[in-house]
């Protein structure tokens, strides 16, 4: 957390980028796989967990809350997952770019984790203008 983001909560005022506001960055990367769905179900049943999930065998959504393991970003973060014939396709956005930073990199190791026998997979993360 940044001093200006101490001082703002010290003082209650909203982040700019607080919920409720549109202000989001994203990210995506199409990450070639021949198990696409089999990753995405074992994904999102590993963070069901913890965190909110929805997901069936093409399709996922993982929501991150702001204060997950003690952040305090200025809002939830989203990745859509969707499974296509040889590759995975993700999408993040969240509310910083720390948190986007952040999050690039736990789903690239979980999926790492969960494809050992053909990792390292290939994240070539394209971040929007």
């Amino acid at each position: 957390m940044t001093r200006i983001d101490m001082l703002r909560k010290q003082l209650g005022i909203p982040h700019p980028a607080a919920k409720g506001t549109d202000m989001t960055i994203d990210t995506q990367v199409r990450v070639p796989t021949a198990h696409a769905s089999r990753y995405l179900q074992q994904l999102c049943k590993h963070w069901s967990h913890n965190l909110t999930v929805a997901f069936d065998e093409t399709h996922g959504t993982v929501t991150f809350p702001r204060d997950a393991r003690g952040a305090d970003w200025p809002g939830d973060a989203t990745l859509k997952l969707l499974a296509r014939e040889g590759a995975l396709d993700c999408r993040l956005e969240a509310t910083s770019s720390g948190q986007l930073e952040a999050l690039k990199g736990a789903v690239s190791r979980h999926l790492d984790r969960f494809a050992f026998r053909e990792a390292p997979l290939a994240f070539d993360w394209k971040d929007a203008q």
